[in-house]
């Protein structure tokens, strides 16, 4: 079956060319009625008049398209919000976002960066699945947005989670609940996050405010999964008695589901006897819990919006410094008051 033409739809409506031409581009539109232009998209309609992406291409220098090099967000399931924001912005926009996961290999970026490049992509986002600083790669166009990341020397647009006042809400959540012994269960320092450095900081910064001398002993750090979690709680609970604490921030929610283990290993129960707050907000995870826990949600959905949103230049970034996106409290269960015998 040909193809419909431009003088196909122009026939069926009873119009020229040029006037289907200006109505479908949404040129010079305002000298043509209001009826004729409904005739003209409902001929189109009818003859199935499909436009000429590459002519229209050619005439706008726009290809709708955008360029999201990512390292292992596509395998990621708690990071895919980031695509879903940033791929529901694009499509209101009317443009297909092209995804490219590198898996971290520079070679594999610079195809990236090459193929993604001569497609001639309106804008590119380069996105990383977890908070870090990064040298930004040979080749990323100037106006390119960095999404979850931020560039070690500056001087482009970037949005990351705010990840200390994470840290600041969910320990004020511990002390607004009584807690004043609060351990902190951090990733260890060799894998060197960005992160666990901003919520120990957060943590430190509530304890302050509530006049509670940190205790290094309640700063116990383990590898960042379920396992390690479990770990180091397990140590902190086989503190004596006046030094145990009656409350756990931990980095994220995969230790605090290790650190629900180590306590109902121990015999307590959550959160009469201890309670926990995670951060992540992880799919099938905090939600999952026995009892559901109450943790801090990093914002994925919102920072893919906020970066196509700059990238499409629909909103304007402050390329000096990275844009912080808030880190949401989910409160669930697993926080209560310090037990009886811990009360100071």
């Amino acid at each position: 079956m040909a193809r419909a033409r431009l003088s196909d739809v122009a026939a069926h409506a009873g119009v020229s060319t040029a006037t289907v031409s200006m109505v479908l581009n949404g040129v010079n539109t305002t000298r043509i009625s209001p009826q004729t232009q409904q005739r003209v998209r409902e001929a189109a309609e009818a003859v199935g008049y499909k436009p000429n992406s590459v002519a229209r291409s050619l005439r706008t220098q726009q290809t709708r398209m955008v360029g999201l090099i990512s390292d292992t967000i596509a395998s990621t399931p708690f990071a895919g919000r980031m695509l879903a924001g940033a791929n529901d912005v694009a499509r209101e926009q009317g443009h297909l976002v092209i995804l490219v996961d590198t898996e971290r290999d520079a070679g594999a970026e610079r195809q990236a960066l090459h193929a993604l490049s001569g497609q001639q992509v309106d804008a590119m986002i380069y996105a990383c699945m977890w908070h870090r600083v990064v040298e930004v790669p040979e080749g990323l166009p100037e106006d390119a947005v960095l999404l979850d990341c931020a560039p070690a020397a500056g001087g482009r647009a970037a949005v990351v989670p705010d990840e200390r006042a994470g840290g600041m809400a969910a320990v004020r959540e511990l002390v607004a609940a009584g807690h004043r012994r609060i351990a902190f269960l951090d990733a260890e320092e060799r894998f060197d996050l960005v992160a666990s450095r901003l919520r120990y900081e957060g943590y430190l910064r509530i304890l302050a405010d509530a006049g509670i001398e940190p205790d290094p002993a309640l700063h116990a750090r383990a590898e960042p999964v379920a396992s390690g979690g479990r770990e180091a709680a397990r140590r902190l609970l086989d503190l004596p008695s006046e030094r145990r604490p009656t409350a756990m921030f931990c980095f994220n929610d995969r230790m605090a589901m290790g650190a629900y283990a180590a306590a109902h290993h121990c015999g307590l129960s959550i959160p009469r006897d201890l309670s926990i707050v995670g951060y992540d907000d992880q799919q099938l995870i905090a939600a999952e819990l026995d009892p559901p826990l109450t943790t801090i949600a990093l914002p994925h959905y919102e920072m893919g919006r906020w970066a196509m949103e700059v990238a499409l230049g629909l909103r304007r970034a402050d390329p000096a410094v990275p844009h912080l996106m808030p880190c949401p409290i989910i409160r669930r269960a697993s926080v209560g008051p310090p037990p009886v015998q811990f009360g100071d």
